[in-house]
């Protein structure tokens, strides 16, 4: 499940995004004026050799205050494990709020289901920094956008244009991108449609329509439920699921854990703590473009409305990560997850440019996970920063061989959508033989930087 404005979309939460894509010259392409990051001001706010912020900035933090009636049943459905198909997990087995609302467990994708033996797709999101996520769409290149463009024409061929930094946002602007979304596919676009998943998942929490109805009318909170779902909810069954879905939602908007902005980062940003030397040497390599170039796609910085930053462009990228030969799925050497390709059934023609790419996750309380990218290939933020530094300077390190004993590079990216894997942006401009852009020490200092992202506290049920 994930968090998104449950005031903006709810109403609408069982519609899908229409999205039209007809052949149209790229010079016909839609642009739209985009934000420009001011090199020379960013840099003038770089952090001080003590590591204090010499431009600290309030930031917009969303309220705490009580539970509204509504979010507390929502709180209730969340820890609920009698609705389920084998009456023992329930939303918090994976999303554990000990563990930022993620798995807490090492394993690449969760193992669920009525007999809790059968393997998970895909490997376990975080709920948490979800709250400003827009809805699906394909349109312009606005990296510094919290909300995205309604969904437009695109043609059939997408180039990648201008390589995407993280001093220059503007430069990519002219591209269209999928943007926006939940789940690693961005299928679902609010919290009620998308908690309807994992609900119903057969190696998930593998429930039934009939069982979730027999528990939203027997449960503890069944009384209270009731009382908002009123007649509708009484006499239609699909009503009554909705107000439980939207409880479900108002949970996840209302308690503030799941976006605290609480980290170390964000009392760097209010000038209240100082980087180490090794965190604030992190933080400049994070935000070098020909070094980490993280900041390209996990942006981080702040824009005029003080909010403080996410972390994410909220897009998707084609990244090339290894098979993972420990999921059943890929054993079948025909089996290809292709992400954004995935969230509908005719993907594979009308998405065919975006075959292969997965969201960008928010990188807050990145280090604390020990499950990363779509397929849970890797389980340290070490093995991470290997493969974004080292993927095509030494490919035999991530990729088996074929049967001439050649190294068998992009394994989990059929052939036909190669062109849509990440040649461009820094670091993955490199071949072999070529100087990594990050040597082991520098990697080391962004991930120290990352361990600044981690909040301080989470809500225990």
């Amino acid at each position: 499940m994930s968090c998104f404005p449950v005031w903006r979309s709810s109403i609408v939460a069982l519609t899908g995004v229409v999205l039209v894509f007809e052949g149209m010259p790229a010079l016909a392409r839609p642009m739209l004026a985009q934000p420009r990051t001011d090199v020379a001001s960013v840099a003038a706010c770089d952090p001080r050799e003590d590591g204090s912020n010499p431009c600290p900035r309030q930031l917009r933090r969303p309220p705490r205050r009580p539970l509204s009636a509504m979010a507390q049943i929502g709180k209730a459905l969340f820890y609920d494990r009698e609705l389920s198909g084998s009456g023992k997990i329930s939303c918090a087995s994976c999303h554990d709020p000990a563990a930022h609302y993620g798995p807490a467990r090492a394993d690449s994708v969760f193992t669920g289901g009525v007999g809790l033996d059968r393997q998970g797709h895909r490997a376990i999101l975080s709920l948490t920094y979800l709250e400003r996520q827009p809805n699906f769409s394909i349109g312009p290149d606005d990296a510094v956008a919290d909300d995205t463009v309604a969904p437009i024409q695109a043609p059939h061929d997408v180039v990648r244009g201008s390589a995407k930094s993280a001093s220059n946002t503007a430069a990519s602007a002219v591209q269209l991108v999928p943007q926006g979304g939940l789940f690693w596919d961005g299928r679902a676009d609010t919290l009620q449609q998308q908690a309807t998943g994992p609900l119903y998942d057969p190696a998930e929490m593998a429930a039934t329509r009939d069982r979730v109805l027999h528990r939203l009318r027997t449960a503890p909170y069944a009384g209270a439920l009731m009382d908002f779902a009123g007649y509708q909810g009484r006499r239609y069954p699909d009503y009554l699921v909705a107000e439980a879905l939207f409880a479900l939602a108002r949970y996840q908007i209302e308690e503030t854990d799941f976006h605290s902005y609480s980290s170390k980062f964000d009392d760097w940003l209010e000038g209240k703590a100082r980087f180490t030397p090794e965190e604030r040497r992190g933080y400049l390599l994070f935000n070098d473009p020909k070094k980490g170039n993280c900041a390209a796609c996990h942006v981080d910085q702040m824009k005029p409305d003080h909010l403080p930053p996410l972390f994410t462009d909220h897009q998707y990228e084609s990244l090339g990560v290894p098979r993972n030969m420990d999921l059943v799925q890929n054993r079948n050497p025909a089996y290809f997850d292709l992400g954004v390709c995935d969230r509908q059934p005719d993907g594979k023609k009308l998405l065919a440019p975006y075959c292969g790419m997965f969201a960008t996750p928010t990188l807050r309380n990145v280090a604390a996970r020990k499950v990363f990218f779509h397929n849970g290939v890797f389980h340290s933020l070490d093995d991470v920063m290997d493969f974004y530094v080292l993927r095509d300077i030494d490919p035999a390190r991530f990729y088996g061989k074929d049967a001439h004993g050649r190294v068998h590079a992009y394994d989990d990216l059929p052939a036909p959508y190669r062109d849509n894997l990440d040649t461009t942006d820094a670091p993955f401009d490199r071949k072999p033989g070529d100087k990594p852009a990050l040597d082991e020490n520098e990697r080391q200092a962004v991930i120290a930087f990352l361990k600044t992202l981690t909040d301080r506290k989470t809500t225990q049920p």
